[in-house]
């Protein structure tokens, strides 16, 4: 199972000019869609007066979810070139705004695209690039006695730990790599009072109980 991908490590910037026209192009690090639209809406808020908000993002270990918008600008000269820019760099989960100041001076359509193109790639040219393992995050609950067993397999398959509160009853909230995770949930499964949630709150698996 392939489950490596590769994005940016934190949100970069770039520029090109051309003709008077200025584009500031913006790369973030994104994994949803309500995400993306929270990004956008901020930029267009910080940059209400530039001409064009326009912008591509690519989800997904594949990019098997993606967009392109041109924002005013003709058909194809902006959202595209910018996603084109994703495949060039071979890089998913991201999301890459440039805004356009107008400069007077018409540009024309092969113009728009490589100026479009040109802002995307400094953005990512100043970006570092990194291998990410596809993760799925997944809570468990358990008594108090299953938490020496629980540490010990967090330990030995150095599985993250985004939240644990430690009571009678004890939450746990860890990223699993998508690849160990038959293996990790049927490991779990052996240990007394575990229950399993996914990140839609779903019951995944049950361990067996003597309370």
């Amino acid at each position: 199972m392939n489950d490596k991908y590769k994005t940016i490590e934190s949100q970069t910037t770039g520029i090109y000019k051309e003709k008077g026209s200025k584009f500031l192009s913006f790369a973030c690090p994104v994994y949803s869609e309500n995400e993306i639209k929270l990004i956008i809406a901020q930029i267009k808020k910080e940059y209400f007066d530039a001409r064009h908000h326009c912008y591509a993002y690519r989800l997904g270990i594949s990019g098997e979810i993606f967009r392109v918008n041109d924002d005013g600008e003709p058909s194809g000269t902006a959202g595209r070139p910018i996603y084109g820019q994703m495949l060039s760099f071979d890089v998913t989960n991201i999301l890459i705004v440039v805004v356009r100041y107008f400069g007077g001076t018409k540009l024309g359509t092969s113009g728009l695209i490589n100026a479009y193109k040109t802002a995307a790639a400094d953005a990512l040219k100043n970006a570092k690039i990194t291998e990410q393992t596809e993760q799925q995050i997944v809570s468990l609950r358990f008594c108090y006695s299953a938490i020496n067993n629980i540490m010990k397999l967090v330990k030995d398959e150095k599985i993250e730990i985004l939240e644990k509160i430690t009571e009678l009853d004890c939450c746990m909230k860890i990223k699993i790599d998508k690849s160990k995770m038959a293996m990790i949930l049927e490991k779990l499964l052996k240990i007394e009072s575990v229950s399993i949630q996914n990140s839609n709150n779903q019951s995944v698996i049950t361990g067996e109980t003597n309370v």
